[in-house]
């Protein structure tokens, strides 16, 4: 039996792409802000044949360098994070670094629409209340082609399956929207997650 032949009986998902010899269908930036849950998801994400590029973010400086289009970013970036009131919650820096920073504390609209740029990108974040509408929009102004958090508060563990059940879904090759829909639909936890695009 030649490849193509045996290829064809396995699964058909996007990780016949990797078994067919590719490194990855699809890279991840992966940014850990402290939430404790990124890296489960790196290991996760790299079994369904997803390149990860795990980012830790120490300081705000960090998380402008990451997404600042200084670099080329992926596809799909994750936000493993805390969030309130529609900001991304950052670690508290000692006063001598803190005055180095282009913002301290907390990522909000301002933040986003001033420092990141995501040419394209999907971002997937799953701090709590970072669905915020003028966050999304803000990160769609920076340039990501959508946006998907939760509007409320999930409970922790919620917030590690999200990104794994969307990344399931690709996986098995469907659309954007329809792996959304399909998150939304399995719980009232996972229904806070809201996707945002520009139309």
């Amino acid at each position: 039996m030649d490849e193509e032949t045996w290829l064809a009986t396995q699964r058909p998902s996007r990780v016949r792409e990797v078994l067919a010899g590719r490194l990855a269908w699809t890279s991840v930036d992966l940014l850990d802000l402290e939430s404790g849950y990124a890296r489960p998801l790196r290991d996760a994400l790299e079994s369904f044949g997803v390149q990860v590029h795990y980012l830790p973010i120490g300081q705000p400086r960090h998380f402008v360098a990451a997404l600042d289009g200084s670099r080329p970013v992926a596809p799909y970036v994750i936000l493993s994070c805390h969030g309130d009131e529609g900001r991304i919650l950052l670690d508290d820096l000692a006063p001598e670094l803190a005055a180095f920073q282009p913002f301290n504390a907390s990522a909000g609209p301002d933040e986003v629409r001033t420092h990141l740029r995501l040419p394209g990108s999907v971002v997937i974040n799953n701090g709590c209340d970072t669905g915020d509408p003028r966050l999304a929009d803000a990160f769609l102004d920076a340039g990501a082609s959508a946006y998907i958090a939760p509007s409320g508060a999930p409970f922790g563990y919620a917030s590690v399956f999200a990104p794994l059940f969307l990344f399931y879904e690709l996986t098995e090759q469907r659309t954007l929207t329809e792996a959304v829909t399909r998150l939304r639909a399995h719980d009232g936890e996972l229904g806070m997650w809201e996707m945002r695009q520009r139309h």
